[in-house]
């Protein structure tokens, strides 16, 4: 909870972010398929370690600043009782908390920074990566812009990685790199709810007091993950090739080798495909950082040689587990559009109004500085791209000086996002209808 950190904790040596650079260079040659798969389980297996033995838990940093917190001392030693959810309080729920890893790659930062702003609360923790292609400086320099801004170091809930790894496009370093950041977070604090993996590409269409608000009335333990069971021809081709990430054990950036063989698909369990962003309770995030089960550990090793695992990852964890595949709920409440090639496509202004109607609270990707990103401070965030969007814990008397005077950050004051978001997953919830979509598997066209 120190207000940015030039060094990750002590027992992690390296983290990755969430976002990778398309123009990974790719190398295709002979290997023999024991040879990559010895390398890949050794590499997965010390990554799995590393994620197992950490420590839980680390010394407490001193109080945040008291005006924020009034009741630091009981929010932190009395979580929220899981039982209370079934029922809707007379009052209003006291706020969740979220857990962001917001990553980038170089000429990032700027990127960063103003996702930051627009997501930020005193209530949230927050951890930002420039991934290893961004030079130190950089890092450097993030951290500064961190430490100089006021709310950040009263609330000490914003951190910077500053040893960080490589994250390729293809291969399985962007999953370590997630899981690594994830378990970070979750020593930095005990009393998040939440874990919400951005990119810099990636842009929130509601504020935190609107988000926080509904994730209130909602269980703890669910988790919004797009999936599906389908393996069609692209997916097979995207899951069947082995392939061997230098940015799992190269200290330099090199090539992403793929090997002439090809593999079968598991029978051990099923494989899901979605999206590589997603909205994960805390106890699934413990789930598969932990290693409580057997199931993350043995997929984490068969997807160490795979070419696209961050999509395929959490979506079949969750859904092979008779722990959380009822707690999953297809959708990951972020807006994306694809051209007729099924690609995602980045968003702009022509996309504005059905961004508002999506009722979604994310959007990506959208391009550096796009003026669509301004049209949605102003109408949406009602902000300005250098400054915390305003939210009940704001108390100035004046639009431009609004978040210079802080209060009770449990005070949350929702406006019309709010309302989106609740036409959103009234929608998503009724008639248990979201039941038929939870973890179905389906048969797939391809061959195995």
């Amino acid at each position: 909870m120190h207000n940015h950190h030039l060094q990750p904790p002590p027992t992690t040596t390296s983290t990755g972010g969430a976002t990778g650079s398309n123009n990974s260079s790719i190398c295709r040659i002979t290997f023999s398929t024991p040879f990559i798969l010895l390398i890949t389980i050794i590499f997965s297996l010390l990554l799995i370690l590393s994620l197992s033995f950490s420590p839980s838990s680390t010394p407490l940093p001193p109080h945040p600043n008291p005006s924020l917190f009034p009741n630091f001392h009981n929010y932190l030693n009395s979580p929220s009782n899981p039982n209370d959810q079934n029922t809707l309080p007379s009052t209003p729920p006291t706020p969740p908390s979220i857990a962001y890893l917001i990553s980038g790659s170089t000429k990032d930062s700027s990127r960063i920074l103003r996702l930051l702003f627009a997501v930020y609360h005193p209530r949230n923790q927050y951890l930002l990566h420039l991934d290893r292609k961004a030079t130190q400086k950089e890092r450097d320099e993030l951290a500064l812009a961190v430490q100089s801004v006021p709310v950040f170091k009263a609330a000490q809930n914003v951190n910077v990685i500053g040893k960080a790894d490589f994250r390729y496009s293809i291969g399985s370093s962007a999953l370590s790199a997630t899981l690594h950041g994830a378990s970070i977070l979750l020593r930095l604090s005990n009393s998040w709810d939440w874990f919400i993996n951005l990119s810099a590409a990636d842009y929130p269409l509601v504020t935190q007091d609107d988000l926080l608000h509904i994730l209130s009335y909602l269980p703890k333990d669910l988790n919004f993950v797009n999936h599906s069971s389908y393996i069609g021809w692209r997916e097979s081709k995207k899951l069947k090739p082995i392939v061997v990430d230098p940015g799992l054990y190269l200290a330099e950036e090199s090539e992403v080798y793929y090997a002439t063989q090809k593999r079968e698909l598991p029978d051990a369990y099923r494989l899901f495909t979605g999206s590589s962003s997603a909205i994960l309770s805390r106890k699934f995030t413990e789930f598969c950082i932990l290693g409580s089960d057997n199931l993350p550990r043995t997929l984490l090793m068969y997807l160490s040689n795979s070419p696209s695992s961050e999509s395929v990852y959490f979506p079949t964890v969750l859904c092979n587990s008779r722990k959380f595949n009822e707690t999953t709920i297809n959708h990951n409440m972020q807006y994306a559009s694809f051209n007729s090639r099924s690609q995602v496509r980045r968003l702009n202004s022509s996309d504005f109004d059905d961004l508002v109607m999506s009722g979604a609270a994310f959007a990506s990707p959208f391009k550096a500085g796009d003026p669509v990103l301004d049209k949605i401070d102003h109408e949406l965030l009602h902000h300005n791209r250098d400054e915390p969007v305003p939210g009940g814990w704001c108390l100035g008397d004046t639009e431009t000086n609004k978040c210079t005077v802080w209060g009770d950050a449990e005070i949350i004051r929702p406006g019309f996002g709010a309302k989106r978001l609740e036409k959103h997953f009234l929608e998503l919830f009724s008639n248990g209808s979201y039941l038929s979509d939870q973890c179905q598997y389906e048969k797939s066209s391809s061959s195995r």
